[in-house]
Parts: C-alpha cells; structure tokens; sequence
C-alpha cells in the first residue's frame, strides 16, 4: 500500500522537473542569444565608427588638396577698382575686358576702337602688355525699328536698355612670372568718343593634367580621391591593429611562460620527493642485511689476521720442539 501510495507523486513530480530544465535550458539559451547579439552590434558599430572615422579623414584630406593644388577658375572685378594679384604661378589664364555699352549713334559711329592693356609688378616693371580691338555689332535700321517696338513695353518701365555686351579678349594665354608677378594692370581705351555704362575684367584659368580632370569631372575625381585616401588609411590602420595584436600575443605568451616555469618547478619536486622516500624506504628496508653484511665484510680482516697470527705460533713452537730434541 505504501509503495502504491509513492507511485503517484513521482509520477507528479517528474513532467515538473522536465519542464523545469527545460524552462532553465531555454532561459540559458536566450541568455547567451542575447549576449551575442549584444557583441556583435558592438562588434557592427565599432567598426562602423572606424569606417565613418576613416572616410571623414579622407575626405578632409582630398578637400585640402583640392583647395591647396587648384586656383581660383574665375576672377571678376570693375575696371576702375584697384586689386591685388589673384592669379597662380605656373598656370595659364584667359584674361578678356567686358564692355557694357549704349547702342547709340555715336558708338556705332565710332567704329573700331583700340583697348591697351599694361600689367605693372611690385615694384613698378611691366610684365605684360597688349592692345586689342573692339567694335559693336552691327544692326541695321529695319531691325532697330523692329526690336524697339517689339520690347516697347520693357524699355517704358526701365525693365530692359538698348545696349550690347562688347568682350574683347586681352590675353589668350597669360603666365604669371613667379620672380615678378603682376599685381596691378592699366586697361586704356584710345578714344576719347567712345561711350560705356560699365567695364568688367574677367580671368579664366586654362586647366591641364590633373587640373583638368579635377575642375571638369569633380564627381568622378572626388570618388577617386577619397577612395584613395580610404584605401590608404585603411592599410595603415590594419597593419598597426596586426602589428599590436602580435605585440600582445608575445607579451601573453611570456606571461604564461613566466608561469608555468615555477609550476614545472613545483611538480618537478614533488616528483623528485617520491623518488627519495622510496629510496629511503628501500634502504631501510635492506638496512640490517646491508649492515650485517659489512660487518661480515670488516669482521672478515679481522679473521684473517686471528688465524694467520695463530699459524705462525704453531710453526715457531714445532720449530722449537724440534731444536729441543736435536739438543738432547
């Protein structure tokens, strides 16, 4: 009746154990689920951090360059204005003079008018000069009368002039002379008659080489560039990362190393320590007969010595005997 009694609580108690450790094997294995995953998001924004880090560097650094190695492309200034020098050494400028001017009688009068340019250095030396000319556009009356009605409304409310945009190209291909560079340049106009509502001085650099492709195709050489420096920056990064993983392996190695000698050391006495107690053990345990048998071996002289000192009394008193005799 007792044994019957038991059964049914085992039987109870079992399915709660199972789904006891099946509940804590579940709990374990999201645990360590968990902290996998927590290591590699560390793992995926740590690495993330340095790639980010890698191509900002990169990027500054190709943006330095790119301002440090290209000129100005373009420069602009009223002709009346006094500037410094803006131009680079070494590169080639397109510099032209652009002239707003009055459609008027007089102008197209005028003709063609001469315009002289002179560029002074620092301390007063020409270094370049030339003379072009310039002329309006011809237009005929018809198309005068045509377009002064068509914009009739725009030229009542000032919104548009009657005047043409007359660019004369001063310098094809001007080089500044590092030794002596321009820095200021006297544009004369010789006519006295000509009439001018304003007067730009435009300088257009002429790109070649790398130049060229970094002015023209930005896109493609900032793509190319920052790879670059990526590139690079990661090789750098990566070999000094290897280069202090290996420092720390040797130094992990020549800890444990430092360790396990006096471990060795350790086991190698208490081997030796056996060694002699079982040594010591067998020789007491040979003791009496090892003893006996060296005091047989020290007795044995001692014998010898007894028994050779008898004989000789034995030989000298038969010698005595015998004289004895021979005497009677």
């Amino acid at each position: 009746m007792d044994q019957e009694s038991h059964l049914p609580s085992s039987g109870v108690e079992e399915p709660s154990l199972i789904i006891t450790s099946i509940l804590l094997k579940l709990q374990d294995a999201v645990a360590t689920a968990m902290l996998r995953v927590r290591e590699r998001l560390a793992q995926g924004l740590t690495v993330l951090s340095v790639i980010l880090l890698l191509l900002s560097i990169a990027a500054f650094l190709y943006g330095s360059f790119y301002y440090s190695y290209m000129p100005t492309a373009a420069f602009s200034t009223p002709v009346h204005y006094y500037y410094r020098s803006v131009l680079t050494f070494g590169q080639v400028y397109q510099i032209s003079l652009q002239l707003e001017m009055p459609d008027s009688p007089v102008n197209q009068q005028l003709g063609m008018f001469m315009i002289k340019t002179t560029c002074f250095s620092q301390d007063g030396g020409q270094v370049a000069a030339s003379a072009r000319s310039g002329m309006l556009r011809y237009r005929s009356d018809l198309l005068k009368t045509l377009g002064t009605l068509l914009f009739l409304p725009a030229f009542l409310t000032g919104a548009a002039e009657q005047k043409q945009m007359v660019e004369v190209e001063l310098f094809s291909e001007y080089t500044d002379d590092p030794y002596a560079p321009s820095v200021t340049a006297v544009i004369e106009i010789l006519s006295d008659k000509v009439q001018i509502y304003s007067s730009h001085l435009y300088i257009h650099a002429h790109f070649t080489g790398i130049r060229y492709l970094l002015f023209h195709f930005p896109i493609l050489s900032a793509l190319v560039g920052v790879s670059t420096n990526f590139i690079f920056l990661s090789l750098i990064f990566l070999l000094s990362y290897a280069r202090l993983l290996f420092t720390d392996g040797n130094k992990a190695k020549q800890i444990t190393s430092d360790r396990q000698l006096p471990q060795m050391g350790e086991t190698l006495r208490s081997q030796s320590e056996p060694q002699k107690d079982s040594s010591a053990g067998t020789a007491e345990n040979l003791g009496p007969g090892i003893k006996d048998s060296t005091n047989l071996s020290q007795e044995e002289p001692s014998l010898d010595s007894s028994s050779s000192t008898d004989m000789q009394n034995g030989v000298t008193h038969s010698q005595d005997k015998i004289q004895e005799s021979e005497a009677e």
